[in-house]
């Protein structure tokens, strides 16, 4: 087999993965448990379209045409490791789509996403009104991030401790204030850092 023919192969195999990322990239963030009957045929018809121009060759173009399709999916996400730039890029920041209790339209608007769709995910994380949630956000892997108001949040075993201890004692537990500070100082909220991402990205838009 001529060395030409293989390599036409590989680059062929390149450009299609990267035209196939490309185009999964364009038609929005869903996990496959999320993926409804329409969105599922077409990411099926993507990928036999996609592979089709190989399979019609010898068994030996279309390994190597895999082999380069593994390879690329490597690079990929080594190169989205080492850069947050280029991970923005190929799988898309986590959108806000709740604040302060209230629905972010726009946000909702750009996902492509109906309410009716995030209740849905709301109602499988057991949360039964939107107005207990601070901040929700949807992944890039299409699932749902979200923090509760102080209100609607579980008691956990440290302020059930503490609880205890002021009930018993009549004082908190020794340490208990200095560790939620250093707690506090020392971990940022991850929610507070999209939602700034989300008004930065907001001022360029309108700038």
């Amino acid at each position: 087999m001529e060395m030409g023919a293989i390599w036409s192969e590989v680059w062929k195999a390149f450009l299609l993965i990267i035209v196939g990322m490309l185009l999964l990239r364009v038609s929005g963030r869903k996990s496959i448990s999320q993926m409804t009957v329409p969105t599922t045929i077409t990411m099926i018809s993507i990928g036999t379209v996609i592979v089709q121009p190989i399979a019609n060759h010898s068994i030996l173009l279309t390994i190597i045409a895999a082999v380069v399709f593994i390879l690329v999916l490597f690079l990929a996400e080594s190169i989205q490791v080492r850069w947050n730039a280029a991970e923005s890029f190929i799988k898309g920041p986590a959108i806000l789509v709740i604040r302060e209790g209230q629905l972010q339209p726009q946000n909702l608007k750009k996902l492509r996403m109906t309410v009716d769709a995030l209740e849905m995910q709301l109602r499988q994380q057991g949360i039964s009104k939107m107005s207990d949630v601070k901040t929700a956000t949807i992944e890039p892997n299409g699932g749902l991030g979200y923090e509760l108001f102080d209100w609607a949040k579980p008691i956990t075993y440290a302020q059930m401790e503490a609880l205890l201890a002021h009930y018993l004692k009549g004082a908190p537990p020794p340490n208990e204030t200095n560790r939620q500070s250093n707690n506090a100082m020392s971990e940022s909220n991850l929610f507070a850092e999209i939602e700034n991402d989300n008004r930065h990205v907001s001022k360029r838009t309108l700038h």
